[in-house]
């Protein structure tokens, strides 16, 4: 007889940590922010800078995050790393806020735009108009209509549901299918990059057009760059899941910062590149006109054929984005489980396969609750938010690290200390600000998702006392 799993496998290996890290990023984000940050924006220059600032802050997030997924290599990625920084109750805020709203959130967004593509080719039935129409309200953030959109929603619903079992069965096969279909999809990038931009139609007169920007844009750019940044910075998001597999990479000390460094530099070149053949094909104006925007990029090359191509590859895309977030993801709450901050039953390793099987459970049901909240820009929204609370206290943790533990050995140290860290946390934090300020409704959902958890966290704690 087979003797029961009692710890995570360390199957991982390097390609797979950067197909983690790679395909964490590249989902949904490159396929629809564009269109969003072009109607913001009106400027195709300003766009391409958007783009790049944000792939160059998250590269320096990568960065510091590089220093301590070096030292700690306990999988719960981050969680474990605020435990280290901050206490308890840092790190418990961050755990909750992970299977709260950060990647759970992140997870329904991807999953969304997978059905709102899969609409292309399947014509979901609508539901009656009473129940499309139902809604209840939130204070300060307004109303919520579950059943609208409900076609793309069920959809999302059911790859969660598919993805979770995918995950529930190994860590390996899972990893396995992130590798393969990251490849497809940067492969497809590329190769679309390289049709738009050797189509007949396509002018380089609407990637540069002087830097003339309209009035409506000058007028109000800094809380317009704002907002394009969080477009783009959803683009890039999920940089820092493989450190939540982190217990289960062979050599993380080296394999986990290679992963976080090279998964981040091949995405920002990919979206660099598509955002110029986007621009290439469609001037700005028009971009800002079309929400599907790489099938429309692509239709005008192809024509029917170029748009189902597309639609086929941004499936496969979303696909592999939300199967590399729940493979990461349901380690935050597992380790959360074992350190006595969250419920025990999350904490259990299927005896066969290895997995944190009820951690996979638990937040493919939120998951599917998150998805029928809102449509993907208003998810987007708020995850964004929470997330960068957290960035920029991670980066500031580099410093803190420094100071607590000394000795320790790094074996990868972030370029330009103590200036690299300093400048990541100023920029959050003017980020933050920004969005509190542009975007109440949002930023108030994310920080409300946030404190939720809070009861909890006070009720584990007295339970722990108790039992010390």
């Amino acid at each position: 007889m087979n003797k029961p799993k009692t710890e995570l496998i360390r199957g991982l290996t390097l390609t797979a940590a950067i197909m983690i890290a790679a395909g964490s990023m590249i989902g949904s984000g490159i396929f629809r922010k564009p269109a969003t940050m072009a109607g913001q924006l009106m400027s195709p220059e300003l766009l391409l800078l958007v783009w790049l600032v944000a792939g160059l802050i998250t590269f320096v997030g990568a960065l510091c995050n590089a220093e301590v997924a070096g030292m700690i290599d306990a999988t719960g990625g981050q969680y474990v790393y605020f435990k280290k920084m901050y206490g308890n109750f840092i790190s418990y805020l961050y755990g909750w806020s992970v299977f709260a709203v950060i990647q759970t959130g992140s997870q329904a967004a991807i999953a969304y735009v997978f059905g709102e593509y899969l609409g292309y080719f399947i014509k979901f039935p609508e539901l009656p108009q009473v129940m499309q129409n139902f809604s209840f309200y939130i204070p300060v953030i307004g109303n919520i209509f579950p059943f609208a959109e409900f076609g793309a929603k069920a959809a999302a619903i059911l790859v969660i549901i598919f993805l979770t079992g995918v995950n529930y069965v190994g860590v390996v096969f899972g990893g396995a299918v992130q590798s393969f279909v990251t490849f497809i999809k940067i492969a497809t990038i590329i190769f679309l990059s390289i049709f738009l931009f050797t189509s007949t139609t396509g002018s380089f007169s609407n990637i540069y057009n002087g830097f003339q920007i309209p009035a409506a844009t000058s007028s109000n750019l800094i809380s317009l760059l704002g907002l394009a940044l969080a477009g783009a910075f959803w683009a890039y998001d999920g940089w820092n899941n493989i450190t939540f597999v982190a217990g289960e990479v062979k050599r993380p000390q080296r394999n986990v910062p290679l992963a976080l460094l090279l998964g981040t530099l091949i995405v920002i070149v990919v979206y660099m590149l598509i955002n110029a053949a986007y621009l290439y094909v469609l001037p700005v104006e028009q971009m800002a006109k079309s929400p599907l925007v790489a099938a429309t990029a692509a239709e005008i090359i192809f024509g029917h054929y170029g748009a189902v191509i597309i639609s086929i590859a941004v499936i496969i895309s979303t696909f592999g984005a939300l199967n590399g977030s729940i493979l990461s993801t349901a380690r935050v709450c597992f380790a959360m489980s074992r350190n006595n901050m969250f419920f025990k039953k999350l904490g259990e390793i299927h005896p066969k396969f290895g997995t944190p099987h009820t951690s996979l459970i638990a937040q493919g049901i939120w998951s599917c609750v998150l998805v029928l909240s809102g449509t993907f820009d208003t998810i987007t929204d708020y995850v964004i938010f929470a997330a960068w609370l957290f960035y920029m206290l991670g980066a500031l943790g580099v410093i803190v690290l420094r100071k607590k533990m000394p000795d320790v050995p790094r074996p990868y140290k972030v370029w330009g200390y103590p200036y690299t860290p300093i400048l990541f946390v100023i920029f959050s934090f003017l980020f933050l600000v920004n969005t509190i300020i542009s975007d109440v409704s949002n930023a108030a959902m994310g920080a409300l998702l946030i404190l939720i958890g809070l009861p909890l966290y006070f009720i584990r704690s007295s339970q722990n006392k108790v039992k010390n």
